[in-house]
């Protein structure tokens, strides 16, 4: 091999070389994290393809598929590259390119176009569409388009909707296009692409008005820690919650909805199981981004659980919940108002509190005309949910009537709720980080803690250590680590950048009894 050759090997790059290991290895750590391409088949893969390994020379690696897409590339029939969790660089990340991807999931561009992503980001669409194309491979149309289809053939292949159905699910504007698009990057038609999958019984009817569909999650998954949490919180009239079983209203771009989750049976591949009536199938999208957010589904957990268990002080938290999760937020309004009212209260009586508001204030569920939910109806198993979560409006113009508690705090949630209604204040997955906490942290009455736990749940922030919040610092006290704030922040630097994670344990550690 002559020197020129060595020097233009494209092992000879470290990022390549590592992703290169990964792919030899079938490492299925890495699936969705980054995407194989090989030239010389014209196919791209999971890294975790049972396919004999490509030379070096015949692969490129991508962030994202619409990136492949762009290379002239076709997901491969065998691994199915897209059935897999989504890349966690997208919560990690904080910058422009992450930002974008996380409204993209949410469905933004099909219902405002590019301009519209743009303007929620605070840039031009020129700008925008440079920065994607430099940093992922492809412009925001190519990145909705690959999503499109994603979405497209996770309903092909788990739900039995008519394929017209699905092609505006999806957010296809047209049946042709929705074919062409599936031809060209699984280059099968929708009809063989659903024949493939051989899922028989195991496919859902969709003939009761419900669809449902499996989103999977990154291995190890705790998925009953995140049932725990959500059913310990469950506003009445709202949420309802049992064992391995969830279920809420809420509203969606298009109108109110009604979602019922359970966790997979089959432990070699976790994952959620999704009920959803909606007003609109233009709203599966959104739906589907945030609960990949809500259960946290694309967390790195092997990389997480690594470097927490590390401390002694947490290896044996980390042993016992294996893939623990940050709960995020279906509805980001609703969780700033859970914060405000939860501070420096138990659970108990933040629940107490949320459900006499919603009771007082929340709109009574109708979703096509049709009030509430009937016991057991559609299988979603949603007993008793009949309201949705009063708007920001609304706790804007009565909200002093029915709170209670110090006339500070309620000033404080007033307020709030006038400028969320009014859109001086933007609480949203997509938003800066660190100017979204400066934002709350300059309105009276909001203070760190709340600017924490809202990053933390609502843009997934996953770096955040509450050292203020007293439950936390007891069940630091309880794994033997400093109890006192500043001794604690110092010490939690090591568990960057899951310090998010870490958080969860030292609540989970306060809440074990002895």
């Amino acid at each position: 091999m002559t020197a020129q050759a060595l020097r233009t090997d494209p092992l000879d790059d470290p990022v390549f070389a590592e992703r290169y290991r990964a792919m030899q290895a079938r490492d299925a750590r890495f699936d969705g994290q980054f995407i194989t391409g090989v030239h010389s088949t014209g196919i791209y893969c999971r890294p975790s393809c049972p396919a004999v390994s490509p030379k070096a020379q015949n692969v490129s690696f991508y962030l994202t598929a619409a990136a492949a897409h762009e290379a002239g590339l076709r997901a491969c029939k065998r691994c199915l590259p897209d059935a897999v969790p989504g890349s966690p660089e997208w919560d990690l990340r904080d910058d422009l390119a992450a930002r974008a991807m996380r409204l993209i999931a949410d469905g933004v561009v099909e219902r405002e176009g590019v301009p519209g992503l743009a303007a929620h980001l605070g840039y031009t669409s020129r700008h925008l569409t440079r920065v994607l194309s430099a940093e992922l491979g492809a412009g925001p149309l190519a990145l909705a388009r690959a999503h499109r289809a994603q979405t497209a053939r996770a309903l092909l292949t788990s739900t039995s909707m008519p394929a017209a159905d699905i092609a505006f699910a999806s957010g296809f504007g047209s049946i042709r296009q929705f074919n062409d698009t599936i031809r060209e990057v699984y280059e099968r038609s929708p009809l063989e692409l659903r024949a493939a999958a051989r899922l028989g019984e195991r496919r859902e009817r969709a003939g009761d008005g419900v669809v449902r569909l499996r989103l999977p999650a990154r291995a190890p998954f705790d998925a009953a820690g995140v049932f725990d949490w959500l059913a310990a919180r469950a506003v009445d009239g709202v949420e309802a919650a049992g064992p391995g079983r969830y279920a809420r209203t809420l509203r969606l771009p298009a109108g109110p909805a009604v979602v019922a989750f359970a966790p997979s049976a089959d432990d070699r591949a976790p994952a959620i199981e999704v009920e959803a009536r909606l007003a609109s199938l233009a709203d599966l999208p959104p739906l589907v981004a945030r609960v990949r957010r809500l259960f946290d589904l694309d967390a790195d957990a092997v990389a997480i659980d690594e470097l927490l268990a590390a401390d002694p002080a947490l290896a044996a938290s980390v042993a016992t919940t294996p893939g623990i999760r940050v709960p995020g937020a279906l509805d980001p309004h609703e969780l700033v108002f859970r914060a405000l009212i939860g501070q420096q209260i138990s659970v108990k009586a933040a629940r107490t509190a949320l459900s006499r508001l919603a009771a007082e204030l929340g709109e009574p569920l109708t979703i096509g005309g049709r009030p509430g939910v009937e016991p057991g109806e559609g299988g979603l198993g949603a007993d008793g949910l009949v309201r949705l979560f009063p708007t920001a409006g609304a706790i804007a113009e009565r909200g002093g009537e029915v709170l209670r508690g110090p006339a500070a705090r309620i000033r404080t949630i007033v307020d709030v709720a006038a400028r969320l209604a009014a859109g001086e204040l933007v609480v949203s997955a997509d938003r800066d980080r660190s100017e979204l906490a400066r934002e709350l942290v300059g309105i009276p009455g909001i203070g760190p803690w709340t600017a924490g736990y809202v990053a933390m749940r609502v843009t997934r922030a996953p770096d955040v250590l509450l050292t203020s919040d007293l439950a936390l610092r007891a069940g630091a006290e309880r794994l033997g680590l400093p109890a006192a704030a500043p001794a604690l922040d110092e010490l939690g630097a090591r568990w960057a950048p899951w310090r998010s994670y870490a958080s969860m344990h030292l609540w989970r550690a306060a809440a074990t009894k002895i």
